[in-house]
């Protein structure tokens, strides 16, 4: 087991109701048996997850111990152990959960969707319009659906009045499916005036508009918006899941935040079970990543995709994933079909 830390530009800043990215920085794990080598990625996000990449790299040393030496189909016990070794560090346990699966699915021959379920063959996915000013915004939205975007989600909770401007200019070029994500910037005030003024555009639903620990006010929103509710960062694991049952429509399961498909397979059971609808979506993530949701996308079988993190990063370090007229698809080889496009370890 070995890990290197990669460090890749964006394109451009990439700008949220929670801050502005100008990099990407992950760790990169790669896990070999005498037979097979397994690909992993860490992608930290210190404002959702509470990690960096300095404390990926001290989780991995941790972890490192129990993995080497294990047996391989012992998978369930191996990731038990790591979540008894570290309660948190959650990107640093899906970088290893990926690794394994990775393994796993190329020893049975077969993608990892399969090994998982293999509901679907093709997901449909969201590309993703930053906060900026109405005008860019809809400048962005122009150039995303010049490139095949079939679905928007646009990124809102800064500024109400401009927030409902914004989506109207969006709307006034597009016919394209329209979701909203607030990244937890509105008051709950603001989310039921905002979402009651954008529901003649369409939207499809709105994700997290309000702060984490305000669960209880994700319910009085629902009762209040036109608009199906979704969360993100009100939900990490099967026991958020549990808690937000009545309180929201659907939850988006990112694996960077479960600590990988482990987790996250419990998490869509149980949202599958109470009626909640499903999306994988992701961090600014490399192809390694993004392929390991959508794997996991597919295998389950889920509603929803935003799996585009990959398309602001400058360089394309790993290959093995594909985007065609608004879908996202996964080779049909063994594993998750990724490899290096240049030397990484």
């Amino acid at each position: 087991m070995e890990w290197k830390i990669i460090r890749i530009p964006l394109k451009k800043p990439f700008k949220i109701a929670l801050g502005t990215i100008e990099n990407y920085e992950g760790v990169v794990v790669k896990i070999c048996t005498e037979e097979y080598c397994g690909y992993g990625e860490a992608s930290p996000s210190p404002k959702i997850v509470g990690d960096t990449v300095d404390t990926v790299v001290g989780a991995l040393k941790r972890f490192k111990p129990i993995v080497v030496g294990s047996r391989l189909e012992e998978y369930g016990k191996i990731m038990e152990e790591l979540n008894r070794n570290l309660r948190h560090n959650s990107s640093a346990k899906a970088a290893v959960d990926f690794a394994l699966w990775d393994i796993l699915a190329q020893k049975a021959g077969m993608p990892v969707r399969e090994l998982l379920g293999g509901k679907k063959r093709r997901i449909e996915t969201s590309l993703t319009v930053d906060i900026s000013s109405v005008e860019r915004s809809v400048k962005h939205a122009e150039e995303l659906l010049s490139q095949g975007a079939k679905v928007l989600k646009v990124k809102i909770g800064l500024n109400p009045e401009e927030d409902i401007e914004r989506i109207r200019e969006i709307r006034k070029i597009t016919d394209a499916r329209i979701r909203v994500d607030g990244n937890q910037g509105y008051s709950l005030s603001q989310a039921i005036k905002v979402l009651n003024a954008i529901d003649r555009y369409e939207i499809e639903f709105a994700e997290q508009p309000l702060p984490v620990g305000h669960e209880d006010e994700l319910k009085l929103l629902r009762e209040k918006s036109p608009i199906p509710i979704m969360a993100d960062e009100s939900v990490h694991d099967s026991r958020d899941v549990l808690n937000l049952i009545g309180k929201v429509d659907a939850i988006n399961i990112k694996l960077m935040k479960s600590g990988g498909i482990y987790e996250a397979l419990k998490m869509a059971s149980i949202a599958q079970t109470a009626g909640m609808k499903i999306m994988v979506g992701c961090m600014i993530e490399t192809k390694i990543g993004i392929a390991a949701g959508t794997h996991f996308a597919l295998g389950v079988g889920v509603d929803y995709a935003d799996l585009d993190g990959y398309w602001d990063l400058k360089e394309q370090p790993f290959e093995g994933l594909r985007y065609e007229d608004g879908y996202n698809y996964v080779l049909d080889k063994p594993g998750l079909g990724v490899m290096p496009l240049r030397e990484i370890f």
